[in-house]
């Protein structure tokens, strides 16, 4: 490393968010522009610590290249870094903005002090390269007159287009929505993933020649089957879309929406309209429950915040989680322990407490009387473990009802819907996935392949990239016999990609 004393030397110091009071006013994005010498001193405390636990699987799961990128920008040799970050991640600018950073949870600098700001690092570099004009569209030199249809442009169908677009192949992809990104442009709000990033990405892919079609529903409004046969390979990348409902009495009441329903219709009518539209699900002067603990139950609370929310809870089932981690929580795993996001910072700003209250288990929803929610009927819980796994016992005495106008269930995703796999005969596994093995990414239909949330579960985007490129990799081979694409967790040769 450039600074082999710098982990002794510089403390971890993270790009600070915007103001909580200030961002609480707009949509734009929480981030601060960072310091380029504060960055240089932060790259210079990644150690040169033999085995980079952050580049491997319990890190990263596309195996970027941290310490090299780290050492080059501490070196001030940034166009480098961002060569390096390129390599492995087809998308910096996601998920240096909406990952978690596990990486950081697996830095070896971790084990004894605060890891190394990587993921503040990795957005930087890929800032400063759309900012020097140094990302540019990438046109593939020869066609294989091969033809490639994937369908979703999430994470996991946009990272597969651009590889195998590189390959030769020509490569249509297609989304029900009426705009590209999937879970990037609707599931993600703007202030932590501005869609003018989004479309500056799919504006590249689409000039190195990638097709692009929106509004079909592939399945429902066109025939899978025909859209098979007039292709070489299909793709499907649709998501874990179905999400996990809550049936307890009262659940058809007016006032209760699935959070996805929630921040997909306010990002719609916020790039539509600036909100002037009136055609999403509004918070304002709203008592608002949020049910979900996730990164989908914080982007609920940042967005009841901005409309203007009355009042707002955010409710948890599980136990809180320790300040440091437990005993079964050993490094490089994913440290399980207690955050506060965006959203949480902004509810303390906005009404001077933390929202989350936990070990809650929603009993009933309780109506109006006129067809609306107007409360919520709660116990507290205590978890106990039998026989190996835990288990969830109701405490007595401990009812309580919570005043609602508004319930967002942000409880995660069961898996994919079925309308494509059902028109294709694709085999689903026991969890309501569709069925392909990671690395072969097959489905049991000859030319049908699948990667990304709807093959695993739902997960985080850098895991989409992965998926996206291995079925890449899978989906050419299958149409060439063999393939220079890197596959998952192999890191090939800069003209790879």
């Amino acid at each position: 490393m450039g600074k082999p004393t710098g982990f002794m030397e510089f403390r971890r110091k993270p790009v600070p968010y915007r103001d909580a009071q200030e961002r609480l006013g707009d949509y734009g994005e929480i981030f601060t522009d960072p310091d380029v010498g504060g960055l240089q001193r932060q790259a210079a405390r990644c150690m040169d610590c033999g085995v980079p636990f952050c580049q491997s699987n319990d890190g990263c799961p596309i195996d970027n290249l941290i310490p090299e990128w780290n050492d080059l920008v501490f070196q001030d040799r940034w166009q480098e870094a961002l060569d390096r970050l390129h390599k492995t991640n087809n998308f910096p600018e996601f998920t240096g903005r909406t990952c978690p950073a596990p990486c950081e949870g697996a830095c070896v600098l971790g084990i004894t002090d605060p890891a190394v700001t990587i993921k503040n690092i990795e957005n930087a570099i890929i800032d400063r390269g759309f900012a020097e004009g140094w990302v540019k569209a990438q046109k593939p030199a020869t066609r294989t007159g091969q033809r490639v249809a994937i369908v979703g442009s999430g994470p996991a169908g946009l990272a597969a287009a651009e590889q195998l677009n590189r390959a030769g192949h020509q490569v249509t992809v297609y989304e029900r929505a009426d705009r590209i990104g999937g879970l990037l442009m609707y599931g993600i709000p703007n202030m932590k993933l501005d869609k003018g990033v989004v479309d500056r990405r799919v504006n590249l892919l689409r000039e190195s020649g990638i097709e692009f079609i929106t509004g079909v529903d592939v399945g429902v409004t066109k025939d899978a089957e025909e859209l098979r046969s007039k292709h070489d390979a299909v793709l499907l990348a649709t998501g874990a879309t179905r999400p996990r409902d809550l049936p307890v009495p009262g659940r058809d009441l007016n006032g209760v929406h699935f959070a996805m329903d929630f921040l997909t219709a306010n990002t719609r009518s916020l790039l539509n309209s600036n909100l002037q539209d009136g055609e999403y699900i509004s918070a304002k002067d709203k008592h608002v429950i949020v049910i979900g603990g996730g990164d989908t139950g914080t982007d609920c609370i940042g967005t009841s915040l901005r409309h203007g929310c009355k009042s707002l809870v955010n409710l948890e089932l599980l136990d809180k989680p320790p300040a440091d981690r437990a005993d079964d929580n050993p490094w490089p795993l994913w440290p399980k322990i207690f955050r506060s996001d965006y959203g949480h910072e902004e509810a303390v700003v906005r009404f001077g407490g933390d929202p989350r209250q936990y070990s809650v288990v929603t009993k009933e929803f309780i109506a109006d009387g006129n067809g609306g929610i107007k409360a919520i009927k709660t116990q507290q819980v205590r978890w106990q473990t039998h026989q190996g796994k835990p288990q969830m016992v109701e405490v007595r005495g401990t009812e309580q009802e919570w005043q609602a106008d508004l319930v967002l269930l942000a409880m995660g995703f069961v898996g994919p819907e079925t309308a494509v796999s059902e028109a294709l005969g694709v085999e689903l596994d026991a969890r309501s996935n569709y069925l392909a093995e990671h690395g072969s990414f097959h489905t049991n239909v000859p030319g049908v392949f699948a990667a990304g949330d709807c093959r695993r579960g739902q997960s985080l985007v850098v895991w989409g990239i992965n998926e996206g490129r291995g079925a890449a990799r899978a989906i050419d081979e299958y149409l060439r016999g063999e393939s220079q694409l890197p596959a998952p967790g192999i890191t090939l040769g800069a003209a790879t990609g």
